[in-house]
């Protein structure tokens, strides 16, 4: 293993304090226990957001607090589950008065701990609702999650619901607007390599120099199909069709009833893409793929979708949720309505993110 570390013990605390000093003017850092929050927090009046998960994703999610995105952030350990104290005390920090809206990807780790966390909130007289990310439609169980995975739709309701909490959004909005998008989210992703996180200082799993990964995690779990290295615009095929070609799909998921004061199961359906269909695309590196080789993805994914009858209007290219150093790219297609464009391009200010400001 040659990493830029020094113990892998300290990696996650050092990378925060790294962090802390940079944006100073942005952010500040809790370190017992380890949360990121907004400088200016708590904004008063404002519904404040956060989410969470292990470390190694970086940007996601530090790298996201700030105006117009996340008011807390939560890093557990590399790929491991953040604890409910972190999320607890993360709340306390920055409510302003609203209520809380927790972003949770689905991972079985986070989900109970962010649950857990929304009881102890209540407990407390803090308003909080969980609102579920499972857009991976790769896989629709695994050894992570019941269910799909939650990936690069969560940045894309990050930024979306972060706008619409600063422009005055309640609760209540804001769970719905972000239940929505990950409605009309969804993702699949490919490794040309694996990756090594700091403690193991071994891959988590191996592939030869001709084989690639098809259906990965964000953690390094094995995909669905594992095959013979193939051209950027084969690749960009398979995981644009499967995009496109995903037939609505149904799933119960577990959310805060208020009135009841209980977790509710709820049935919710995807919609299926069609012609004329408005898009955001969102090509993200794995951590390891140059700019260059995302733009080649977004040409072929952009013609594909100009096939479809589909209509690019926004796009993100870049990394912005990784999986340490691993090489590879995912694709996220999100359905896009005149609410979600206009707070798309609504300021943001964070140590990872800015335009308009």
């Amino acid at each position: 293993m040659k990493k830029l570390i020094n113990k892998p013990e300290d990696f996650v605390r050092e990378s925060l304090e790294g962090m802390a000093v940079a944006h100073s003017d942005l952010i500040k850092v809790n370190y017992d226990p380890a949360f990121v929050y907004r400088a200016d927090a708590p904004v008063q009046g404002k519904v404040a957001i956060i989410s969470g998960g292990g470390s190694g994703h970086e940007p996601m999610h530090a790298g996201f607090v700030g105006r117009g995105m996340l008011d807390a952030a939560c890093p557990g350990e590399v790929f491991t589950s953040p604890t409910p104290d972190q999320m607890l005390e993360a709340a306390k920090q920055v409510d302003g008065g609203a209520g809380i809206l927790y972003i949770v990807k689905n991972y079985s780790g986070d989900v109970m701990n962010f649950e857990m966390a929304t009881e102890l909130a209540h407990a407390e007289g803090i308003r909080s609702l969980n609102i579920l990310i499972d857009d991976d439609v790769a896989v629709k169980d695994s050894l992570y999650t019941q269910g799909r995975r939650g990936v690069g739709t969560t940045v894309l309701a990050e930024k979306i619901c972060g706008a619409a909490a600063e422009q005055g959004y309640d609760l209540s909005q804001l769970a719905n607007l972000c239940r929505r998008v990950n409605l009309h989210g969804r993702s699949m992703g490919i490794a040309l390599t694996s990756c090594t996180t700091p403690g193991k200082g071994t891959p988590t799993f191996e592939l030869d120099d001709r084989q690639i990964e098809l259906g990965i995690g964000i953690h390094g779990e094995p995909g669905i199909e594992r095959t013979n290295l193939k051209s950027v615009d084969e690749i960009t095929e398979i995981l644009t069709r499967s995009l496109i070609e995903d037939t609505a799909y149904t799933r119960i998921v577990r959310e805060w009833d208020e009135d009841k004061g209980e977790w509710v199961d709820v049935e919710l359906i995807d919609p299926p893409l069609v012609k004329g269909d408005r898009l955001l695309v969102f090509v993200n590196g794995m951590g390891g793929t140059p700019l260059s080789e995302l733009y080649l993805v977004y040409r072929k994914l952009a013609e594909i979708c100009q096939q479809q009858g589909l209509q690019i209007v926004r796009n993100l290219i870049g990394s912005y949720i990784t999986s340490l150093e691993m090489q590879g790219c995912s694709i996220t297609l999100l359905k896009l309505d005149d609410e979600m464009i206009r707070l798309w391009d609504a300021p943001v200010k964070t140590p990872s993110w800015r335009w308009g400001v």
